[in-house]
């Protein structure tokens, strides 16, 4: 980041942190970032083209499960505008309660090719170790896109993949690559 950009953080751990103007900022984002070929498309959108108004419904799932012990959203921002988002998760059964999962990691096409992905991954590294207590963090990528080697730079490790996992277009069939980061002890 620029020093005339510097870059702030926030958090959303409860449904009714989100207010509606940071919402319209998160759809348009996240439309732009699946029509633009990003790897972030929920269950329940169809493939690109998708609109607002296809969008809007799913961020409000998300939303909706946002709970400051099992999912929250880290949102960043550049001179008041949003630049991107994640959601980091945990599931509560005590068997996998150490862990987390980041998803639906974006950046704001406007801000591409500024380090907002890589603030992002940082922040949320001691988002999930020094207020969640995690222990280690998950995320399943696209393969094609040139995520693993972003993840793998940032201390990720590719431990296993689903071969045609992910089915882009007819024809266009994509490995889901799974990776891991452990976390460690402050």
């Amino acid at each position: 980041m620029t020093a005339q950009q510097p870059l702030d953080f926030a958090q959303i751990t409860r449904p009714r942190e989100l207010t509606a103007e940071l919402r319209e900022q998160l759809v348009d984002c996240w439309v732009r970032v699946i029509n633009a070929g990003g790897a972030v498309i929920p269950r329940g959108l169809p493939m690109p083209p998708v609109s607002t108004g296809q969008a809007d419904p799913a961020l409000g799932l998300l939303v909706g499960e946002l709970d400051p012990r099992r999912a929250r959203m880290l949102i960043a921002t550049a001179s008041g505008r949003l630049a991107g988002w994640l959601i980091l998760r945990r599931d509560p059964h005590p068997l996998v309660a150490h862990c987390g999962a980041v998803n639906h990691v974006m950046t704001h096409p406007d801000f591409r090719g500024r380090g907002i992905g890589t603030a992002l991954m940082h922040r949320v590294r001691d988002l999930a170790r020094q207020e969640m207590g995690l222990e280690q963090l998950h995320i399943a990528v696209r393969a094609g896109l040139g995520l693993e080697e972003f993840y793998g730079r940032l201390g990720w490790r590719e431990i296993g993949r689903w071969p045609g996992g992910l089915r882009v277009a007819p024809g266009d069939d994509r490995d889901e690559i799974l990776m891991y980061l452990a976390l460690p002890a402050a």
